[in-house]
């Protein structure tokens, strides 16, 4: 379980102070298929790098499975079970696909068992396991190999930040596939930062993050309607005050 105990993340803008987390209490069980929600720049991001380690909180604190980790950096959190996936996956030159599964597992695994991963998220392994993480792959590719990579790991938590962005309608389709199957097999905590309609549609638990607070929290059952009409609502708005949709 991971459990944020009253936590603030601040910045600093034009000599200003601003709190992107803001006294925060949030608790994410154990076993659950969480995705957390909400307006653009409300912190959803921020959340994400702040349980990696990436931010490093202003108050408050962090436990998982009961300990204290709000002064332990990435790769102990890393070392404790917890994964990240970023926006934009990293490119690696020089490195194969198969060198980062071997990394992502911490063993020299052979490479029917690198396909394994690979097949798990829609790739053909015989096409991937030998190119280099570099360029030459499409956005959706590289989202792919690093959902693989988190899979290798076999990590009790693991972070997706908006998994979504920036590829294709046709890379979507496959990657909620993708997603659809690890909530089915995954033993462990999946939490994913997400707008999307069909990524929320899989969920146990919705969070709605707004202004740096938890705004809603629950079953799916309970939230995704009330989401789903306030956008309805919004729509609705934009078409009475614009036939176009605009303000």
């Amino acid at each position: 379980m991971l459990e944020l105990q009253n936590v603030t993340y601040t910045v600093t803008e034009n000599n200003i102070e601003k709190n992107i987390i803001d006294h925060m209490d949030l608790v994410i069980p154990d076993g659950k298929f969480v995705v957390i929600t909400g307006p653009n720049g409300g912190g959803k991001s921020t959340l994400a790098k702040t349980i990696m380690g990436i931010n490093h909180i202003s108050s408050g604190r962090l436990l998982f499975d009961g300990e204290d980790i709000t002064a332990k950096n990435i790769t102990e959190r890393a070392k404790l079970g917890i994964s990240f996936a970023f926006q934009q996956p990293v490119h690696f030159k020089g490195i194969k696909v198969i060198d980062l599964l071997r990394l992502a597992t911490g063993k020299n695994i052979s490479k029917d068992s690198a396909c394994e991963y690979l097949s798990k998220v829609g790739l053909c392994a015989k096409e991937y396991i030998n190119r280099e993480v570099n360029n030459s792959l499409s956005g959706g590719e590289l989202k792919r190999i690093e959902i693989a990579t988190v899979l290798a790991r076999g990590t009790k938590f693991s972070i997706f930040d908006e998994p979504e962005a920036g590829i294709d309608i046709w890379s979507f389709q496959n990657l909620i596939q993708v997603f659809e199957n690890i909530r089915k097999t995954v033993q462990g905590t999946v939490l994913i930062i997400s707008h999307q309609e069909r990524i929320l549609n899989i969920a146990d638990e919705i969070v709605v993050i707004e202004n740096g607070k938890v705004a809603k929290q629950g079953a799916k059952a309970d939230i995704l309607p009330e989401l789903l009409g306030t956008a309805s609502a919004v729509n609705a708005a934009c078409s009475k005050l614009d036939p176009k949709g605009g303000f």
